[in-house]
Order: structure tokens, then sequence, then C-alpha cells
């Protein structure tokens, strides 16, 4: 795949909420520590993001030591939430899958509703090497993810959004564009390859820690519009990514 530079790290404690970006992260087998570890769940247990919510891309999580996070939203003061105690779980559903998880406090739940705008509670997942298996099709026996849409880390390339940004443009569409690189909510921001490399790339290796490539990622509606805290839907974006990987799948940077 030849030699490229990690620029930067991405961490999101809450799902569907604004994270960090650290110099450093541990890597654990489901993903960066405290990535995605907690996530919102409607009245129905059916997990939160903003493809429903728009509005959560307004929120921010503080990952704190221990576990716990502080939470920000305009509006709002800010609340620090602990993990809490596993003294019982909760059924959920995210994307088909059926997980358990540990439910915050009455506090947490009050003041992510206040921010939505609807009836939503906060759920920890206390035990990630256990709750929730990776897609078979894709995955060796006992890999875990934590609450992230499919698999343990989003890799994204700036070259990539670099084209992908071209792409809008030369469509006729640079009002829409450019797009930021947090729209995409990667884990690993790559620097230093060609346009669209990533597409063939099968192992990748930071520093000592050396990680499989699954598959690529799907489009996906958050970063089509929903990334700024609106409602709107950006078709240049679904259209320009559909003329790239025309023949060759759905797949993104």
């Amino acid at each position: 795949m030849g030699h490229g530079e990690l620029l930067s790290i991405h961490v999101h404690p809450v799902k569907a909420f604004g994270g960090q970006s650290p110099r450093e992260a541990v890597v654990e087998p489901w993903g960066l520590a405290g990535d995605r570890r907690w996530a919102l769940i409607d009245d129905g247990g059916k997990v939160v993001t903003q493809r429903q919510r728009p509005r959560l891309a307004l929120a921010a999580a503080e990952l704190l030591p221990g576990g716990g996070v502080r939470l920000s939203a305009p509006g709002l003061e800010p609340l620090t939430v602990p993990v809490p105690d596993p003294v019982g779980t909760v059924s959920m559903e995210i994307f088909r899958d059926k997980v358990e998880g540990v439910l915050a406090g009455d506090a947490a739940h009050a003041w992510c509703s206040a921010h939505v705008g609807a009836d939503v509670r906060l759920v920890h997942m206390d035990d990630p090497a256990v709750r929730r298996p990776v897609d078979p099709e894709y995955a060796r026996p006992g890999e875990t993810v934590a609450f992230a849409d499919g698999y343990p880390l989003l890799v994204t390339t700036t070259a990539s959004l670099d084209a992908l940004n071209a792409l809008i443009a030369r469509d006729g569409h640079a009002a829409e564009g450019p797009l930021p690189m947090n729209r995409f909510r990667p884990n690993l921001v790559v620097a230093g390859t060609a346009p669209w490399a990533e597409d063939g790339w099968s192992r990748l290796t930071v520093g000592e820690v050396e990680f499989r490539v699954a598959k690529p990622c799907g489009r996906c509606v958050v970063r089509d519009g929903a990334g700024q805290g609106s409602d709107r839907r950006s078709e240049s974006v679904i259209r320009c990514t559909s003329s790239h990987s025309s023949g060759r799948g759905h797949r993104t940077g």
C-alpha cells in the first residue's frame, strides 16, 4: 500500500455526539479506548443517531478518567455522567443487532432528552468483550465491537476527501462543499496517500499496531448533510461518491 502519515486520532465517547482529538490513544480489541461506549436509545430501545436527530451533532462528550463522560451542548449546563453500576441491563437494538447495555442515571436522560427534544435514554456498554459480536461475514471468531455502526475503527484519508470535494465542485455544487473531515466521523485520518488508495488496503500499520481492513465503509446519511446539526441532505455527496464507486461497490474513503 505504500506509506502514509497518521494525521489525527478521533474518539467519540458517545455515539452521534462530537468527540475529541487526542494526540494518542490506547487500542483495544473493540476499538480505541473509550470510543462509542455510550449511546442514546429511544423509548422503543432503538439506538438514536444523527440520522434521526441531526441536533446531536451540536452536542459534545468529553471522556473522563474511569470511563465517565462530561456532556455539553448549546443552551444547557454541562453534565458529568459517571459510569453506572452494572446492577442490571436493558435490551437495545443497533442496526438489527440485539445488545445489552446499562442505563445511566435520570439526570443524564433528562439532559439528553432536553437537547434532542424527544424522550431518550443514555446507555453505557459495560463489557464490550462479550456484548456485541462483529458481523461474522467479515470478523474472526470472538471479535466484538462497542456502539460503532459495525466495526471497531473507521479510517479515512485526506487525499480522498480532497478528491471528493473536487468532484462536488466540478459537478456544479461548490456551495455544498468543501466537506470537513468531521462529517465522516473517522477514528484515524491518514495523509500522504493517493486518492482512493484505501480501496485496495488489506492491512494498516500505525506504530507498533497492525490493523486488518475488513471492508470499505458504506455511505452514510450522517455525512450527507446532517453533520452540522441541520436537516439538510446533500444530494451531490451521494451522487459524487456513487459516480466514483460505480462498478466497485458502495464505498468511501
